[in-house]
């Protein structure tokens, strides 16, 4: 499963320039058609009205437990665990994510990989925690995932009713990738009370919802498998790039759409609701050792920014992110102090300088994949101390000059 994330979202440059490039509107509509693209008139559907209260009641017809809201303490405390063990949480970072894949196939490589009685993503870490919940045994496909991906893979340089790009090629391959037998597999991991979940943002409600996908899976039918791809797409949808993902709830004896975003728009990755991190927290999750797998440097870093909507929104959706990852990682860093959870934080080294020259560059991802699996394989990807948070930033960008 590979897609396209904002965290960072890849240099501002890249998306501008892919923007810039795009080619006319009714040739492209002929292309995504004659691929196999989503029907156009889909995007051009009115929503039916619903009110706040129809809001916060609203449920997925049939599987009562697929999602809760990610902010909220009680509803957290309601899906937790009944398996001991480690804890992952994932990251986006868009064609970054290569590093997080790389560290865990190393991490396999070096035959002390744990089993994770949870593993949550957000973005592209969505895309990458169901095969880190299912094991090694999915390292194969992370790796070709994300050594043999291209941009045409991910979006077509159309801009739709709400979206700079259309994202139907990203919708196509989690389709193909997410099968009965993926959402068996990891029913069954439910089933011993493991957990996996993704977050996305519900626009509409202004807050982050986490998807409980092994409840999701555990359906075991079509309607099962199209809510799981579903969430996956909105995790991984950029406001403003990719449009958000409508998903039918119920409430109040109506149906209706929710619209779904990027689940790094609320937080960059997800451990637990913010209540349960405070010294207050009425409820303390079954934790002793958390990982956390940063698909990104955690400084920032110099980009020119360019001239076009694409440029400007893209750099700015990285900055904003990056930042909130920093603050993220302090947040989770004095809370796991707190209460005694062994913390392990791995993120692209400073050191990593391959060039990008454009969304969802070959060379670039298969050079950091590779750079994230030496790291994983040498047991040096996480550190247990607090990484250098410093704002010096760096002298230069990964992007083209």
């Amino acid at each position: 499963m590979l897609g396209a994330t904002a965290l960072p979202i890849g240099p501002a440059r890249d998306w501008g320039a892919a923007y810039a490039q795009g080619k006319n509107k009714k040739k492209s509509e002929k292309a995504a058609e004659k691929k196999g693209g989503a029907p156009k008139d889909a995007q051009n559907a009115e929503r039916a009205p619903f009110t706040v209260a129809d809001q916060n009641a609203a449920v997925i017809p049939g599987i009562p437990d697929a999602r809760v809201w990610g902010d909220s303490e009680s509803d957290f405390a309601r899906i937790l665990p009944q398996a001991q063990g480690p804890w992952l949480a994932i990251s986006g970072g868009g064609s970054d994510g290569a590093y997080g894949a790389g560290v865990l196939t190393g991490w396999s490589a070096a035959g002390n990989r744990p089993e994770f009685a949870v593993v949550t993503g957000a973005s592209i870490g969505s895309l990458i925690a169901p095969y880190a919940f299912l094991g090694p045994k999915y390292d194969e496909a992370i790796r070709k995932n994300f050594t043999t991906i291209a941009a045409a893979d991910i979006f077509e340089d159309r801009v739709t009713r709400d979206s700079l790009f259309d994202s139907w090629p990203l919708k196509r391959v989690i389709e193909q990738q997410v099968t009965p037998k993926l959402l068996a597999e990891i029913a069954a991991e439910h089933a011993r009370g493991r957990r996996l979940f993704v977050a996305t943002t519900n626009l509409d409600a202004g807050r982050r919802t986490l998807w409980n996908m092994g409840a999701i899976a555990s359906r075991g039918d079509e309607k099962a498998l199209k809510l799981f791809r579903d969430v996956l797409l909105a995790s991984c949808s950029i406001p403003g790039f990719f449009s958000p993902v409508a998903i039918e709830v119920e409430a109040n004896g109506k149906k209706f759409e929710e619209l779904h975003s990027d689940g790094t728009i609320t937080a960059p990755f997800f451990v637990m609701p913010e209540g349960m991190l405070s010294a207050k927290a009425s409820t303390r999750p079954p934790l002793n050792q958390l990982y956390v797998l940063v698909n990104s440097k955690l400084g920032p870093e110099f980009d020119e920014t360019g001239r076009s909507v694409a440029g400007v929104l893209g750099r700015s959706i990285a900055v904003a992110l990056t930042s909130a990852l920093r603050a993220e990682v302090m947040l989770i860093s004095v809370a796991a102090q707190r209460q005694g959870i062994g913390l392990h934080i791995a993120h692209v080294d400073p050191s990593f300088n391959v060039i990008s020259r454009g969304p969802f560059d070959g060379k670039y991802m298969q050079a950091l994949y590779e750079f994230g699996f030496a790291a994983g394989k040498k047991g040096t990807a996480f550190e247990d101390a607090l990484p250098d948070l410093s704002m010096r930033g760096s002298t230069g960008s990964n992007s083209a000059q």
